[in-house]
């Protein structure tokens, strides 16, 4: 009998340890669960440059890093959809539209839920005209490489400004005495404006070598103020072998709340032609960084050119294709994809334009909106053959087959093109005339 009773005790004992242990090890796994998806919520983020003025779809993570399935849920769908997808734009008269965003995660037993706050932008600003920023091609070279504006009302006939004279002559701007590929946009808060061209005087320094870049910034479109840098003495370690530094643009980055510049840098040492690219300072006269390699297309590219679309950036080029031996034997502009301006980009190896299957050579490729329509315009420079065309397109990835024509009193080389109200097309014509009233 005792012997029987010391083995019920031992087993009930054993049982005891045994239940125990398993709840001691549920509750560290409910421990563990809690604490993975406390970090996942910790780690969950909207930037200020999206919050606060969305215009964008969003990137939702749906696994967060320590495993946390998320879900996501929008106040208000009509504007803002569960899935990031922006829906419709603000109305421009009140408030902006507030969205709240409720994130909820679950790991194993473990829940917990954060919110953000989301601000739609306003809907387009009425936009009643176009302003063209670029350098000219009619000679002689010393002369044609300095900035100077073009207007329209309809992006199809132009009248340049100033009697196509220079708005700022290049010696007062830039570090060589010329500038070439001025690119123009308008900022954030719809009221800044940010220019930069290439730092370069073909005239007088050939094509051999040039320093940087020029930047310029305006409040008025009338008014600018302006700086140039020069990476080789600014990034000597990283620059000190650089050749060319091209074709600069600039986009707003929401994920950063900055300005991004990017631009095609060639080295003395190496044929390859890739795009680099560092955030602007608050003043517009520098870069926060040094420059680091963006974007490196197969067959190395210039002239890029970045457009956001439903999620999607479409980053043009003038890109050329090679045989096994290295020779070109196609070249056209291309055009390379991606969710982010960190990339990865996918590069698509067909040619957009209408001319590369005809051998007819194009460069410095420019994209803008038309002003209240679903329509893009792709143009382009035919360097060679003294033309400047277009190609229209809605969804960025199919154009119309054959180019069409600007009307011009002038000779443009590669620039671009934004959008303008009317009193700032007041304002300019008031400054410098040229274009009829109306």
């Amino acid at each position: 009998m005792m012997k029987l009773n010391l083995s019920i005790l031992f087993s009930a004992m054993l049982l005891f340890i045994t239940i125990n242990l398993k709840a001691a090890l549920w509750d560290e796994k409910d421990s563990t669960d809690q604490q993975k998806v406390v970090l996942d919520a910790q780690s969950l983020l909207i930037p200020a440059g999206y919050s606060q003025n969305l215009h964008w779809n969003l990137i939702l993570d749906s696994i967060g890093k320590n495993g946390s399935v998320i879900g996501w849920k929008s106040s208000n769908s009509a504007y803002l959809s569960d899935q990031g997808i922006l829906k419709k734009l603000s109305p421009r008269k009140g408030k902006k539209i507030k969205v709240t965003l409720t994130a909820f995660l679950s790991n194993g037993k473990a829940k917990l839920k954060k919110s953000f706050t989301v601000w739609i932008a306003y809907q387009e600003q009425a936009l009643d005209g176009y302003l063209f920023a670029y350098f000219e091609g009619s000679g002689p070279r010393e002369k044609d490489e300095q900035l100077r504006f073009g207007l329209s009302a309809d992006a199809i006939n132009w009248f340049a400004l100033n009697k196509n004279q220079p708005i700022i002559p290049s010696e007062k701007i830039s570090g060589t005495g010329g500038i070439r590929d001025p690119h123009i946009l308008r900022g954030e808060d719809e009221k800044s404006f940010y220019l930069v061209a290439t730092d370069m005087n073909t005239a007088k320094n050939g094509w051999g070598h040039n320093l940087g870049i020029v930047m310029l910034k305006s409040a008025n479109l009338t008014d600018w103020t302006d700086a140039f840098i020069d990476l080789e003495k600014s990034y000597p370690t990283k620059f000190k072998n650089v050749q060319w530094v091209w074709a600069p643009q600039t986009i707003y980055d929401p994920a950063a709340a900055k300005y991004l510049v990017y631009f095609t840098v060639k080295f003395k040492d190496d044929a390859k032609l890739d795009f680099y690219s560092a955030y602007a300072n608050p003043d517009f006269n520098g870069f926060e960084n040094e420059p680091t390699l963006m974007f490196s297309p197969k067959y190395g590219a210039i002239d890029g050119d970045i457009i956001y679309k439903d999620g999607t950036y479409h980053f043009f080029f003038k890109g050329n294709t090679k045989d096994e031996k290295g020779k070109e034997f196609a070249n056209g502009i291309r055009q390379a994809t991606a969710k982010s301006l960190q990339g990865p980009w996918k590069e698509d190896f067909n040619y957009l334009d209408a001319y590369s299957a005809k051998k007819i050579v194009v460069e410095g490729s420019s994209v803008f909106k038309l002003n209240h329509s679903a329509t893009y315009v792709l143009m382009y420079d035919l360097y060679t053959n003294h033309r400047y065309e277009f190609q229209r397109t809605e969804d960025l990835y199919h154009f119309t087959p054959t180019p069409e024509s600007f009307t011009k009193d002038f000779y443009p080389r590669h620039g671009s093109v934004i959008g303008i109200t009317r009193e700032e097309a007041r304002r300019l014509n008031e400054k410098w005339g040229g274009a009829p009233e109306n």
